[in-house]
């Protein structure tokens, strides 16, 4: 327990403490975000404040992490400096989305083959249970890779990535600490004690966004955190903190970057369009244009976000699949509101 603390603790001062000269060498160096079209934010931005929440998660972990639990953690943070390095070089001298897309599959193979990341188990939805290792290995790999992406989609508006990355970690990181199992519970409280410290100065008007740098690295964690909460339900049996639908909950913590990244992709693939295609359609983009500002848009998400943790442990007893299929069903009819929301408040502004 009280390594937890300090781990959150410790990754929280170093992150609050590095950020103010990460802004500094940004400006002296003109590393900004610069604003366009596309882009929700009208004033050239220092982006780099990925570095500072890389260098808090890590350092914690490392300090914190007791050695009789360490384990298969090493080829996790082998992962991170992957995905940071990555996202450190995109951030400061932007590479092409198949590099981006090769190191990140460099990261996720460490993670399945290495840390022993991976999925084994459908429970039962479609029919499957457990899966054949080569689906287990290629199913692991894609998972992760839509979550890191996922992330980095919605990293769009000030405080919404990191508030919803805060949310994720400290809901599944608690799970981990009843459960025992504290290496885990200490990557996600090293995370939320980083994130912490970042939203203080990403939140409107904001002094830094995370770039790539972080979105990836948030994506990256959450997506490890999300496969180990299903996996280890398989060996739960009785456990008075066991969940009778755990992939569908998983998908509901998480449910607003992987449903807004699915609908995103379906329209553009409809339009004719890449699904890489940018554009304005992401779900915060339609909060800003019904008139929301960046932050009151954020504090609505995480709200939505976390009814639908409430709602999916309320529904454990319908069944993985039929619990799915309500959270789309909801999310479907939510999008639907606030785009005929938006669609009218353009019309009337013309």
């Amino acid at each position: 327990m009280y390594d937890i603390i300090l781990a959150m603790i410790t990754s929280f001062a170093l992150t609050f403490v590095a950020i103010p000269s990460i802004i500094s060498v940004a400006r002296k160096k003109k590393l900004f975000d610069e604003p366009d079209h596309r882009k929700s934010h009208t004033v050239s931005t220092p982006s780099l404040g990925g570095i500072g929440i890389f260098a808090g998660t890590l350092f914690s972990i490392i300090l914190w992490t007791p050695f009789n639990y360490f384990g298969d953690l090493q080829y996790i943070l082998c992962a991170f400096i992957i995905i940071f390095l990555i996202g450190a070089k995109d951030d400061i001298d932007p590479i092409s989305p198949s590099k981006k897309l090769l190191g990140q599959l460099f990261a996720a193979a460490i993670l399945v083959f290495k840390a022993n990341i991976r999925l084994t188990s459908l429970y039962g939805i479609f029919g499957v249970g457990v899966l054949p290792e080569y689906v287990s290995i290629v199913l692991s790999i894609f998972t992760i890779i839509v979550i890191i992406n996922a992330f980095n989609l919605i990293d769009g508006i000030n405080g919404l990535s990191g508030g919803i990355g805060l949310l994720i970690s400290i809901t599944m990181g608690s799970w981990f600490f009843l459960i025992d199992r504290v290496e885990i519970a200490i990557v996600a409280f090293s995370l939320a004690g980083s994130l912490i410290a970042f939203l203080k100065y990403n939140v409107t008007p904001a002094q830094i966004f995370m770039g790539d740098t972080g979105s990836l690295l948030l994506g990256l964690v959450c997506s490890i955190l999300a496969i180990k909460f299903i996996d280890i339900h398989k060996d739960l049996g009785d456990n008075q903190y066991a969940f009778k639908s755990a992939p569908s909950l998983a998908i509901a913590v998480m449910i607003l970057p992987l449903f807004d990244t699915l609908r995103v992709f379906v329209i553009r693939i409809l339009n004719g369009k890449s699904p890489f295609y940018p554009d304005r359609s992401h779900i915060h983009h339609l909060m800003i244009d019904c008139g929301l500002s960046h932050m009151n848009a954020t504090y609505i998400l995480l709200v939505v976000n976390a009814l639908f943790i409430f709602i999916a442990v309320g529904l454990q007893g319908v069944g993985n699949l039929y619990l799915l299929l309500i959270l789309v069903a909801l999310a479907l009819l939510l999008t639907s509101i606030l785009k005929s929301i938006a669609d009218r408040k353009k019309a009337a502004s013309t």
